[in-house]
């Protein structure tokens, strides 16, 4: 029996969900406030809504394939 190889699907940004929204109105840009380098090669970056000024923290880590 062989099996069959799955089709390469293209990239849809209507259906496919990607990046940071905004969690109080719902907006996708962001202002990266400042970056930090943390232990054990994470990244730490402080953002901001553009549109409302809520903050967010978000931890960032390489991945060696």
């Amino acid at each position: 029996m062989m099996v069959e190889q799955a089709e390469r699907r293209k990239w849809d940004p209507v259906t496919d969900k990607r990046g940071l929204e905004c969690r109080s109105c719902g907006c996708k840009h962001f202002e990266v406030l400042y970056t930090r380098a943390t232990w054990g090669g994470r990244i730490m970056r402080r953002r901001a809504c553009r549109h409302c000024g809520k903050r967010m923290t978000t931890w960032e880590s390489a991945s060696c394939r």
